[in-house]
């Protein structure tokens, strides 16, 4: 998969999980995918301060992007 593919493929990744974190008042940025392995995101809004944030990020955001993009190893949330 290349460059490009892979980013498209995390945009909608991010676009599949943006409307249950804007329901609750939050949003994610894509900052940059690294070695092609590592995505960094950055959560805005309410999800800054929700006490679950890292759950979030983990068994949703994350789990969403590997099924669009298998290759990726871990989502790290830029704050």
């Amino acid at each position: 998969m290349g460059t490009e593919e892979l980013r498209l493929n995390v945009e909608k990744a991010l676009d599949e999980i943006r409307p249950f974190l804007q329901n609750d008042g939050g949003d994610i940025n894509l900052l940059s995918i690294d070695d092609g392995k590592f995505v960094k995101v950055q959560l805005v809004g309410a999800c800054t301060s929700c006490s679950v944030n890292q759950m979030t990020l983990k068994s949703g955001v994350e789990m969403t992007i590997k099924k669009y993009a298998p290759q990726i190893e871990s989502v790290i949330n830029v704050e």
